[in-house]
């Protein structure tokens, strides 16, 4: 806490208009298995300070993993030179928006604390899924598996009196499983479960259940699978697929920085303008929410990296465009208050908008009332792959795990359906959307340099009328 507030009194002194301070440490483990032999264990401890300060609407961001007082003063110095050398070759000086800061503690309790649970007992989990993906009898020549541990400790100062600490345990189980039967190959490639929490989160959470129902789905695509029907038809989507395209055409469209040009030589541009606030961008049962307040979620946090309190944020409600996602900077070009978006994936990197549990809210239909009336359709479980454009508009998603719907009853698998469509088009022909909500965690790539930050995805069924489907 003296040094962070060391930090931000320097850059005052040396002529900064604002001034933040944010130390970060993390410590944990992750563990891998490779069909069936311990790989061995990687221990993790890194820690620093960020520092970021605006002088005459310039910015800088440097850091420092030496924590003294004299390599701090020079991190400050450096801020301090970056940002008079920005505001030299801006257009406009930035500013920040004006927000209410608080002083508080937070931190996620684990009934189970992950640094006393032995390695061995964390083996244990990989090879239970190794031994239950066994038990199947199906063929699974390649089984790789990993197991991840994070503690996340922050504390954060700003020169307009913010000061919060946090304490955030993160865990995860990772697999990539390969089935091969009748001389035909198909993977779950990198299926992930994750949670902001204890040990006793993954343990309940039970992965091998996970990995079971993925192995027999990927045996049965393989016996039993035929093809998908072609041209429009109706298509129900799957929480997993839900999340997929929530995220890849709501959730990084809607980021402010995209919106307004800063992002488009690193991640990509949007489709999205600002005075499209308020447009109808879908159904009127489509509402879409990027909450980071969600209990034990993987991308949890109650104040972002600019100390402002998280809410949920609400990006489409009931068809219509809502809000964006914002930091202080784009929330002051919006003429509103930051609605705590703003990320950093480690001290050494400055803080970015970007999403956190972003997820399509449940409607009032049950899987049964989905289905009942499609004479031809396809249930999509899982997804392969997606693809989209730069500017998040055009997007493709092929399925894996997915299913023929036959006059309202689910029949044979189907082997890779693609769908290709707009995202206009995609969120505009829901017109029915299931009661339970689901997430499923991943790790969303943004900035230069790269910062891969924990996001859930996910949400409830949704069925969508005449979709036009391809296949390979």
């Amino acid at each position: 806490m003296e040094l962070l507030e060391f930090a931000v009194e320097k850059a005052l002194e040396l002529g900064a208009s604002y001034a933040e301070a944010r130390f970060e440490e993390k410590s944990g483990t992750h563990l891998t298995m490779k069909n069936g032999s311990p790989e061995g264990m990687e221990i993790e401890a890194d820690r620093g300070i960020g520092i970021r300060v605006l002088v005459n609407g310039g910015m800088g961001f440097a850091s420092t993993n030496v924590l003294t007082k004299e390599s701090i003063a020079d991190a400050v110095r450096k801020a301090v030179k970056l940002a008079k050398s920005a505001s030299q070759v801006r257009n406009e000086p930035i500013e920040f928006s004006e927000e209410y800061f608080h002083r508080v503690s937070y931190k996620v309790k684990m009934k189970k604390d992950f640094r006393d649970i032995s390695p061995e007992e964390k083996l244990e989990i990989l090879r239970k899924i190794e031994e239950e993906v066994k038990a199947t009898g199906v063929n699974v020549p390649m089984r790789f598996l990993s197991y991840s541990d994070q503690m996340w400790k922050k504390i954060f100062v700003n020169s307009e009196g913010a000061y919060v600490k946090s304490k955030i345990p993160r865990v995860s189980v990772m697999y990539n499983l390969v089935v091969f039967e009748n001389g035909q190959m198909e993977q779950a490639p990198f299926v992930q479960r994750a949670f902001s929490g204890g040990f006793e989160l993954i343990e309940k959470d039970e992965p091998w259940n996970w990995a079971v129902k993925d192995v027999k789905a990927l045996k049965r695509l393989i016996t039993e699978g035929k093809k998908p029907p072609e041209g429009k038809v109706d298509l129900v989507i799957s929480p997993e697929v839900a999340g997929i395209a929530v995220h890849e055409s709501v959730g990084h469209p809607y980021e402010s920085d995209r919106i307004f040009g800063r992002e488009a030589a690193q991640a990509g541009e949007s489709f999205v303008k600002p005075d499209m606030l308020g447009e109808r961008i879908g159904s009127e049962v489509v509402t879409v929410i990027d909450d980071p307040t969600i209990p034990n979620s993987w991308g949890f946090y109650l104040y972002d990296d600019e100390g402002v309190k998280a809410r949920p944020r609400y990006l489409i409600r009931d068809g219509v465009i809502t809000e964006f996602l914002t930091n202080r900077e784009y929330a002051r070009k919006l003429g509103q208050k930051s609605n705590a978006a703003a990320r950093a994936i480690n001290y050494n990197r400055e803080p970015i908008v970007r999403m956190a549990n972003t997820y399509l809210a449940p409607g009032d239909h049950s899987f049964e009332e989905l289905i009942e009336d499609i004479k031809l359709g396809v249930y999509m479980v899982s997804f392969n792959e997606w693809n989209i454009d730069d500017r998040r508009y055009q997007q493709r998603y092929i399925g894996r795990e997915a299913y023929l719907i036959e006059n309202g009853e689910i029949k044979h698998p189907v082997r890779r359906p693609i769908l290709e469509i707009t995202t206009r088009a995609l969120w505009s022909s829901v017109d029915a959307v299931g009661k339970e909500v689901e997430f499923y965690p991943g790790t969303c790539g943004k900035g230069e340099p790269g910062q891969g930050v924990p996001v859930w995805m996910g949400g409830a069924h949704a069925r969508l009328r005449d979709i036009p489907l391809r296949r390979p």
